[in-house]
């Protein structure tokens, strides 16, 4: 079986645009033909397989941050010549710098042979709660923030790489309730929404988690096909509705992912695919989101709830959800109040019946009517119509 922490540990990949880190074997080879890697910062690498010769190669202010020696002495040769090696923890289950971010199949690996319990994903959840869950001992704390810094660096990579390829139009982001069943009508529309907003070339952002966050990424994922595609898929995925029931609801995942499979892309297209998405372990007892295009997954939920929020910029759609989708929601507003990066898209409520139950609507038009730079009330659209929310995210 192929180690399915490969890719996370710097895979056979395509050069990206840091001229200064080294995260593929092929870009580092490159780099030795010349004799040097002073000044560089070496992610990830497995440098214990197919061991390169270091002994003569110029390593002065060299940065090895996560990478894998075939022995002790290879490191403390590459100090005393003037290299800093930050070594991974080699007792977790999880590499302590990702060259890159997370695909479905690196946080699926195993379920093929072990089911849910014995995924990727799910032993890492395992070991998270072991080690303390949100409170982990020094050491585990450590290794979480080194993993979860190498997500913070991929991503601005993956960012940079689909603003390369599609130019700078604005990220949406798609919030909703994490137990909405599949099949359900805020599934459905969330899914066909996404996938609208997607082919029209806009990245769509979620949590990466279950309910409405894996209909919107699922959207993404059939930007290349049609909308009665996608509702054949939701017809797939809906008799396991519930995310609880762990076996089934990945199994579903996989299979409409087995059924309808992606165009052959390249790294920097893949978030055109099925959207970025940020999960935590934090909730790591809900299935992971199979349909992103690339995966953000983090310990600390904190950074995550962030860089969803910061990333959103073209707008935000929020699907009926209950304490979790309204703390976001003012998360964003606080950030659109007083326009923290930037000016802000669309506030765009789809459910008017679920929204009518709830003040958050009328309590943010009073508060966003007050920003410092000027009423901003008028971002807020409340909506059972997808052209109208379309309109809205695409003004």
């Amino acid at each position: 079986m192929p180690d399915p922490l490969q890719p996370v540990l710097g895979g056979d990949v395509p050069f990206d645009a840091t001229a200064f880190e080294i995260e593929s074997r092929e870009e580092l080879d490159t780099h030795l033909l010349r004799n040097t890697l002073a000044g560089l910062i070496v992610l990830g690498l497995r440098l214990d397989r197919h061991p390169p010769d270091l002994s003569s190669v110029d390593v002065r202010d060299t940065l090895f941050v996560g990478c894998r020696f075939v022995s002790p002495e290879v490191e403390i040769d590459l100090i005393r010549r003037g290299a800093h090696v930050v070594p991974p923890f080699r007792t977790l289950p999880y590499p302590t710098h990702p060259a890159l971010l997370y695909t479905p199949e690196d946080l699926a690996a195993g379920f093929g042979e072990g089911g849910f319990e014995a995924m990727y994903d799910t032993v890492v959840y395992r070991h998270f709660v072991e080690r303390g869950g949100a409170v982990p001992d020094v050491r585990e704390a450590i290794a979480q923030r080194l993993h979860d810094a190498g997500i913070d660096n991929a991503l601005g990579k993956a960012l940079a790489a689909w603003a390369a390829a599609h130019g700078a139009a604005g990220a949406v982001g798609i919030m909703g309730g994490h137990a909405e069943p599949r099949g359900s009508e805020a599934y459905r529309m969330a899914a066909t929404l996404a996938r609208r907003l997607a082919t029209s070339g806009r990245l769509i952002v979620t949590g990466g988690g279950p309910g409405v966050m894996e209909a919107a990424n699922l959207g993404a994922y059939f930007a290349a096909r049609t909308e009665p595609e996608l509702a054949a898929a939701i017809d797939m995925l809906a008799p396991a509705p519930h995310f609880l029931d762990h076996e089934p609801y990945t199994a579903a995942a996989l299979g409409v992912r087995a059924t309808y499979p992606l165009p052959a892309v390249d790294l920097a297209d893949r978030l055109r695919f099925g959207g970025l998405a940020l999960p935590t372990w934090l909730y790591g007892h809900e299935p992971a989101n199979l349909f992103a295009g690339q995966i953000g997954k983090y310990f600390s939920n904190a950074v995550r709830e962030d860089s969803i929020l910061r990333l959103s910029r073209g707008g935000i759609v929020f699907a009926p959800g209950w304490a979790g989708t309204v703390q976001e929601v003012f998360q964003a507003a606080t950030k659109t109040f007083y326009r923290t990066d930037g000016p802000s898209g669309s506030f765009v409520f789809l459910g008017v019946q679920h929204w009518a139950g709830l003040p958050v609507v009328e309590l943010l038009g009073t508060l966003l009517a007050r920003s410092p730079h000027g009423d901003q009330s008028g971002l807020i659209v409340v909506t059972d119509s997808l052209d109208e929310a379309m309109a809205a995210l695409c003004r």
